[in-house]
C-alpha cells in the first residue's frame, strides 16, 4: 500500500532508541522527512545513522529534553511546520503511592502529559491550515487497564489521552487527526528494565521475571518494536483521515475487555 506520505515532514519524539527509533525508522522508509530528538546525543547519532544507512534517508537529529520549554522550543525550531508528530516521552518507574509527593506527580505530569501537549497545540493551527496533520501519541495499556505500581504513568497518559479525544472532535474536519498507540509487553529497554524491576521485587531470577511477565499475553511472545511502528505508521498515512480519537492496543491480545 502506498500511504501517500513521501517527502512529508515529520516530529518523532524521543527517538534515539525504542519505540521511537522504530516510528521514525519506519516513516524514513516510507519517504518521510524525518525529524529525531533525545537527549544523549551518542545514542541520538546512533540512531541517525541506523536510520540512513537502512532507508537511505538522512535525518534531522535535534539534541533536546522536551521536559523543558527550552527543548521544546528547539525541536519546533527545527521542524515549525511538521505534516506528521508522534509523541513519545520516557515513562515514570514504578512505585508506591505512599511515596509519591508533589514533586514527583509533577514530574509525571510534565513528562507524560503536559510535554505532549504543548507540542500538540504548537503544531495544530499549521496543519489545520494546510489541511493535513496527524498526531500519534505513544502512551501505554496501562491507560485502560490501570495498575496502582504504574500509576504515576497512567494518571499522566490518561490525561493527555482525554484532552487529544476532545481537541480529535474539532480538528478533524480539517484532515487533522490525533490517536493513541498503547503498548504493553512490547521488547525494548523499557520491557528489560521492567523484568529487572520485577525480580528485584519479588526475589527471582531475570528468567522466572520474564516469564511471569509474558503469561498474560495470549500471542506467547513479545511484540516487537517493527510491529508497533508499523501501526503507528498506518495512523500517520493519508489513508487514515476517517480514524480519530482512537485508543490503538499492540499487546498481543492481553487486554480483557471488549473496548
Amino acid at each position: 500500500m502506498d500511504l501517500n506520505i513521501t517527502a512529508r515532514k515529520a516530529i518523532v519524539c524521543a527517538s534515539s532508541r525504542g519505540l521511537g527509533r522504530a516510528c521514525a525508522m519506519a516513516l524514513a522508509a516510507e519517504g518521510c522527512e524525518v525529524f529525531i530528538n533525545g537527549r544523549d546525543p551518542a545514542s541520538l547519532n546512533q540512531a541517525a545513522v541506523a536510520i540512513r544507512d537502512s532507508t537511505g534517508v538522512e535525518v534531522v537529529q535535534v539534541v533536546a529534553d522536551l521536559n523543558s520549554g527550552a527543548g521544546r522550543a528547539a525541536l519546533l525550531a527545527a521542524c515549525p511546520a511538521p505534516d506528521i508528530l508522534v509523541t513519545n516521552n520516557g515513562g515514570p518507574p514504578p512505585g508506591r503511592y505512599q511515596d509519591w509527593d508533589l514533586g514527583t506527580w509533577q514530574q509525571a505530569l510534565e513528562a507524560n502529559m503536559l510535554s505532549a501537549i504543548l507540542l500538540i497545540q504548537a503544531v495544530m493551527d499549521g496543519m489545520r491550515a494546510r489541511q493535513f496533520g496527524r498526531i500519534v501519541n505513544i502512551t501505554s495499556a496501562m491507560v485502560k487497564s490501570p495498575r496502582l505500581p504504574m500509576g504515576l504513568s497512567t494518571a499522566a497518559r490518561a490525561g493527555l489521552t482525554a484532552f487529544s479525544k476532545a481537541l480529535s472532535l474539532e480538528v478533524v474536519r480539517d484532515n487533522v487527526t490525533i490517536n493513541n498507540v498503547l503498548p504493553e509487553r512490547i521488547a525494548t529497554d523499557r520491557l528489560t528494565y521492567m523484568t529487572g524491576q520485577l525480580a528485584k521485587h519479588k526475589n527471582i531470577s531475570l528468567e522466572q521475571a520474564r516469564a511471569e511477565m509474558l503469561a498474560p499475553v495470549p500471542a506467547g511472545r513479545f511484540g516487537t518494536p517493527e510491529e508497533f511502528a508499523a501501526a503507528c505508521l498506518f495512523l500517520c498515512s493519508s489513508q487514515s483521515g476517517y480514524i480519530t480519537g482512537q485508543n490503538l492496543q499492540l499487546d498481543g491480545g492481553a487486554y480483557s475487555g471488549l473496548i
